[in-house]
């Protein structure tokens, strides 16, 4: 940004009425100042001007800059195809923490997807059915994990399809056999939606499951 200065003038002094010749020099000598002060004064107006022209440019160049760069982080890569489950590695064994990592060569899926990466033995989880589940969440745009019941070391428990938890988990989990670890991968609709709990806007999720316990 230039730094514009603001100029001033001060008032020039009124000439005498009658004037000898050394008054007629001194006034000739005011005149010239005035119109060398009246001079200046155009200048400094003029660059002033164009000084409030560069910063106004300046401005909405960084602006534009600005604009740009945002919309560039908020607008993702597409890649023409949509990921599936096996896309997104997983691992560990049920009862272990897991990673999850999430591929960087498809998009996100639009619709909830799931996928027993072991199988329970127990009983099927049913609507109305007590479960204690242990979880770990990885938030799709970043690709970090946000969340985990296994570092906590403490299972979440809910009542399955009674709206205690988001749409996907609702979903999700109907029919999961207890000692099963299945993956999630919930879209914002099934989500967070506008984003809340720490979750962005439009966040798609991904979660990796075990149902510790099904029933009371």
């Amino acid at each position: 940004m230039k730094a514009c200065l603001r100029v001033g003038s001060a008032r020039q002094p009124a000439a005498a009425v009658v004037a000898w010749p050394e008054q007629e020099e001194e006034r000739g000598m005011r005149m010239v100042g005035r119109i060398v002060s009246t001079g200046m004064v155009a200048a400094a107006v003029l660059a002033l001007a164009a000084c409030g022209s560069d910063d106004e440019s300046d401005s909405a160049a960084a602006t534009t800059s600005a604009s740009a760069a945002s919309q560039a982080q908020t607008t993702p890569q597409r890649h023409g195809r949509e990921c599936t489950a096996d896309d997104v590695k997983t691992t560990g064994g049920f009862g272990e923490a897991p990673t999850i990592t999430i591929p960087g060569d498809c998009d996100p899926p639009q619709q909830l997807i799931t996928k027993d990466l072991v199988v329970g033995t127990g009983p099927a989880a049913q609507a109305g059915q007590q479960l204690t589940m242990n979880y770990t969440l990885v938030t799709w745009s970043d690709h970090q994990k946000l969340d985990s019941s296994f570092d906590r070391g403490q299972p979440f428990p809910l009542t399955l399809g009674a709206g205690e938890v988001i749409p996907g988990w609702d979903q999700g989990l109907a029919g999961i056999t207890e000692g099963s670890r299945r993956l999630l991968i919930i879209p914002p609709n099934l989500g967070y939606g506008r984003g809340g709990n720490g979750v962005k806007p439009n966040e798609t999720l991904v979660f990796v499951t075990d149902a510790v316990k099904v029933g009371a």
